[in-house]
């Protein structure tokens, strides 16, 4: 059986990536942050060399855009130098590792939209700039390695009053995303590779196919910086396109 480990296996798309494999033939490692802190950079060889996984998910991250903005030094922290643990880690104790990122569209600027594998990031929030920096070291790393980006959201009641009318993505749910994430690691793809559905939505469109959504009322982003006028930028169109892989239909479980 291989051996997958699954950083940030809890978060809201970790675990149905967790539940994607934990029926197949895998022995699943999925350590909460207490067992395997990714700054931790001791902490990181220490579980790498005694459970040394064939292949490793990387989901831990930090992804409020605000949050990152507001804390630079603990979204590069978290992003970028627990990256940077694990591919040492694993270049160290499990050269023949099998390394896949979740990335992530805010690599990209967000005016343009429709973004493919072979667009050039350019990222216009802090966040985006630790993500784009946490895909070159997966990059320039000695391992087979797979950076995955895609929008998603768990398939449950939206948590928002409000959602933007004019920010648009491509989105799928969690469920979907994970199953996607499986099917291209068991398919051996390596590099870059899109997992998007096959529809551009906007957050409005996206909010009203939830569950028990209710009356969502309409917002714009000139709306949110009148409100929030030290806000910092949200990107308008983070829509994927793949030249690599199949699309998915969101309105289908």
């Amino acid at each position: 059986m291989r051996r997958v480990l699954i950083t940030g296996s809890s978060g809201k798309l970790g675990k149905f990536v967790k539940e994607e494999f934990s029926p197949k033939n895998y022995t699943v490692l999925s350590p909460r942050h207490q067992e395997l802190d990714v700054t931790n950079r001791e902490e990181v060889f220490h579980y790498i060399e005694a459970h040394k996984p064939d292949t490793v998910i990387h989901l831990a991250a930090a992804t409020s855009p605000p949050r990152c903005e507001n804390n630079k030094e603990w979204a590069w922290k978290t992003n970028v130098v627990g990256t940077s643990n694990l591919i040492d880690a694993c270049e160290e104790y499990v050269p023949n590792c099998y390394f896949v990122l979740m990335s992530t569209p805010c690599v990209f600027s967000g005016e343009e939209g429709n973004y493919d594998e072979e667009s050039i990031p350019y990222p216009s929030n802090f966040y985006g700039f630790t993500k784009a920096v946490q895909e070159v070291i997966v990059i320039r790393s000695k391992l087979k390695s797979l950076i995955i980006r895609g929008n998603f959201v768990p398939k449950e009641k939206w948590p928002y009053p409000r959602s933007f009318t004019d920010r648009f993505g491509t989105y799928l749910f969690a469920h979907q995303l994970a199953k996607g994430i499986r099917e291209v690691i068991e398919a051996n793809l390596t590099g870059i590779v899109h997992i998007v559905g096959n529809k551009k939505l906007s957050m409005y469109e996206l909010a009203k196919r939830c569950p028990s959504s209710g009356n969502i009322a309409p917002y714009t982003l000139d709306e949110y910086y009148r409100e929030n006028p030290n806000a910092c930028k949200l990107t308008k169109d983070m829509s994927l396109l793949s030249i690599k892989w199949k699309t998915y239909d969101i309105d289908e479980d």
